[in-house]
């Protein structure tokens, strides 16, 4: 009924809002704004309360429509608190809607990200099964060109059917690369983001076509809205948005990249694709793994990573227990800050485990994980069974780990799916890859 919290945080020196560690307080927004509907926490906090030493914080809890968080401490002190709760004699209504159960009982599909587009297809190339030279011309623009020898995809292709997932680092030829590099260095330091800075503004990096992202209770991020146009940049960011809406829209959308992942997994011709332009901030961002993000069939996961650091892989040095490669790539790669992008099994046994054991740290259902690497391609076959999330970035982070996160709808198993024109998938039928 009621939830209370006694802070203990140190007397001398005070805590201060460089400190961190405050208590976050959401508006409870209605999820569908057309009809009536149970309600989600916002984006952003409405109000948040410092930690002070002797103070005290209580509220109401009520099951969908009190949400509260805690933000990072970002300072090496302890956050020392009493917390506890006065339980009325009977349940509280609609216990349904408790974080947690919403989190595991949110039916498959229902957060998936929007409909599949068609994608555009040459049925007399791709029935060729191969790239012409006019692909890779075209690919080559954007793509190293080391990924687009006939040696190098024959021997992606078999590392992926083994491991149904592969990372090809140094993606993008150096004069997109370096575009991208240096305008999200420019907007991670006009922003004051990165290196252990982080922002008391819950807001910084929005506006233009940045729009943060929630509901706060399964996710937090910025994501690019630009449109469909793949124009110039214009403005005095260097338009970091624009440089990966130009890719997104030029090269991840074209016939030609369809034939060149089709052929790379061995999936064929892609039949549609759907993703974000996302950012996620130091000290703010993050997605949480939970039954809404299941696939109702088989998808492709397409993510393009940029971050700060060259992009090389780390090398372990057994002696002194260390990451070996340039500070950024280690600290990325080390996990301590967050920022990586884990893939684990959804419990599908019909077992009741409890709506938390998803999120237990001692559960064994981790697939993969996906370090952010600057300027890395992740290719990975996520079947219906899977979920996924990207860790909260921490203050820590040397810079926004910033992606273009596409999914592709492919048909690896023969069946005539189609599209209306809304892009509505008909007759869906992939199935599981075994």
């Amino acid at each position: 009924k009621i939830s209370y919290i006694i802070y203990l945080t140190d007397v001398e020196p005070l805590w201060q809002d460089k400190d961190g560690g405050r208590l976050e307080l959401y508006e409870a927004i209605p999820e569908n704004a057309e009809k009536k509907s149970r309600c989600v926490p916002g984006a952003l906090p409405v109000k948040t309360i410092l930690p002070a030493f002797n103070s005290m914080a209580y509220f109401v809890v009520q099951p969908g429509v009190s949400f509260h968080s805690v933000q990072e401490v970002f300072c090496d002190r302890p956050r020392l608190s009493i917390q506890g709760w006065y339980h009325a004699k009977d349940a509280p209504q609609q216990i349904e809607n408790a974080t947690l159960q919403r989190l595991k009982s949110t039916c498959k599909g229902e957060d998936t990200e929007g409909v599949f587009h068609p994608m555009p297809k040459d049925e007399e190339q791709c029935e060729k099964d191969l790239l012409s030279e006019e692909d890779r011309a075209f690919l080559g623009i954007y793509i190293n060109k080391v990924f687009l020898t006939d040696e190098s995809l024959n021997a992606i292709r078999s590392r992926f059917e083994e491991e149904s997932s592969v990372q090809l680092r140094h993606f993008l030829v150096d004069e997109w690369c370096s575009k991208i590099k240096d305008a999200i260095k420019k907007k991670d330091e006009n922003d004051q983001l990165g290196n252990g800075m982080p922002s008391l503004d819950y807001n910084v990096g929005v506006g233009g076509n940045w729009k943060v992202v929630g509901p706060a209770h399964k996710q937090r991020f910025l994501e690019y809205q630009g449109d469909d146009t793949p124009t110039g940049c214009e403005g005095s960011d260097l338009c970091a948005g624009k440089y990966l809406h130009q890719i997104k829209a030029l090269l991840f959308q074209s016939a030609a990249f369809g034939r060149w992942i089709g052929l790379l997994t061995s999936l064929g011709y892609p039949l549609g694709y759907r993703g974000k332009i996302r950012r996620f901030r130091p000290g703010l961002d993050y997605t949480v793994a939970h039954y809404g993000i299941l696939t109702t069939n088989a998808v492709l996961d397409s993510t393009l990573c940029f971050c700060s650091g060259d992009g090389k892989q780390c090398t372990f040095d057994e002696a002194t227990g260390e990451l070996i490669g340039s500070d950024d790539d280690a600290v990325w790669e080390s996990g301590d800050v967050g920022g990586f992008e884990c893939y684990i099994a959804a419990d599908e046994s019909g077992e009741d485990q409890g709506p938390d054991a998803e999120y237990d740290e001692e559960d064994d259902t981790k697939l993969l994980s996906v370090s952010a690497s600057n300027n890395t391609l992740s290719l990975v076959y996520r079947d219906p069974g899977t979920m996924r999330f990207v860790k909260y970035v921490g203050c820590g982070a040397p810079s926004s780990r910033w992606d273009l996160a596409l999914e592709y709808d492919v048909d690896n198993e023969g069946d005539s799916d189609v599209y209306d024109e809304d892009g509505e998938h008909q007759n869906a039928g992939a199935s599981k890859k075994e």
